[in-house]
């Protein structure tokens, strides 16, 4: 039996493998026109199936949206009955479906060319009724359904699934989507966190704990454990950074000293801390940290007047780890 398993999952995958693979003949001047068409758009981009390919149909919306290019799904069996009106005179229609027979396409290809928008079919059937109708069609024809049975869904929705994000990927780069307008799109992810927040998002939610260099001991400590970040800047009367100091620098000075009635913070001093602009990408600010394996950064500005400090417990916190 367990046999048996891995060897359909490992034909499963290379059936689904091949499917893909044999896009590439596919990408053809029809593919290239329809994604020129619809960049040169003013409209939308209206996709419609029906099935598995209706769910195929809404993840390709999902991606166009947030690559920058205005899509929405029609479901088909609702077009006929109303949702129609959803498609505006200058937005380009894709029909989804793998024979292009099914009677709602049948019913709904017609309609939407009497209307006279631009009709793209991803279809697996080059002689349907869909293809033939169609302005552009991006074939999506599997040999054969991942399915032991050759009919369920399988190979085909995963090459309809490619075939739309190879269009998006085409659309983004002509539309010349960035990192931050891909953060624009994406504000309460963690992928859009890590291209647009940045340090001073973050910081001022933390204590700002300082001490000056003439500062004893127990007041080092003292300050540190009330800022709870595990560390105090060493500031001058101006607040210009001049040190920090951890708790590990106080252990360690615990271990090398006997008499600690004299002990200043000017004694137990980092003199060259790692700093960060706010205006530094969070991500950014991590990578400092895990380059010297350090939990805090300084904040300070371009005048090195210290504005408060950033641990490394705010970036998980934030999910920029």
């Amino acid at each position: 039996m367990k046999k048996q398993i891995i060897e359909s999952a490992l034909l499963t995958i290379a059936l689904e493998a091949e499917s893909i693979a044999g896009l590439k003949n596919f990408i053809d001047e029809a593919f290239e026109k329809a994604v020129e068409t619809i960049h040169q758009s003013k409209g939308r981009v209206v996709i419609t199936g029906i099935g598995k390919s209706a769910i195929v149909g809404q993840k390709i919306v999902a991606t166009l949206n947030s690559t920058g290019t205005p899509a929405l799904f029609m479901h088909a069996g609702d077009a006929i009955h109303g949702d129609l009106g959803m498609v505006q005179q200058d937005d380009t229609v894709i029909i989804i479906s793998k024979s292009g027979e099914s009677p709602e396409i049948k019913v709904l290809v017609p309609l939407i060319k009497n209307f006279g928008n631009t009709l793209i079919g991803i279809v697996g059937n080059k002689n349907s009724i869909l293809a033939r109708q169609c302005d552009y069609v991006l074939n999506t024809t599997v040999a054969k359904e991942a399915c032991p049975n050759n009919l369920a869904p399988t190979s085909s929705t995963t090459a309809q699934m490619v075939m739309g994000d190879a269009l998006a990927v085409c659309l983004m780069e002509l539309n010349e989507f960035s990192g931050k307008d891909f953060a624009r799109y994406h504000p309460g992810g963690n992928l859009g966190k890590k291209l647009y927040l940045k340090v001073n998002d973050i910081y001022k939610m933390n204590a700002a704990p300082n001490v000056e260099a003439d500062t004893t001991l127990k007041d080092v400590i003292i300050e540190i454990s009330k800022g709870r970040l595990g560390a105090a800047a060493v500031v001058d009367r101006d607040k210009k950074i001049k040190g920090i100091i951890t708790d590990g620098d106080v252990r360690r000075m615990l271990e090398l000293t006997n008499d600690l009635s004299q002990v200043k913070a000017s004694d137990i001093q980092n003199k060259s801390p790692k700093t960060v602009a706010p205006d530094l990408l969070a991500v950014e600010a991590f990578e400092i940290l895990k380059q010297f394996d350090i939990s805090q950064l300084i904040v300070a500005d371009s005048s090195d007047v210290y504005l408060g400090m950033l641990h490394l417990h705010d970036l998980i916190r934030e999910g920029i780890i």
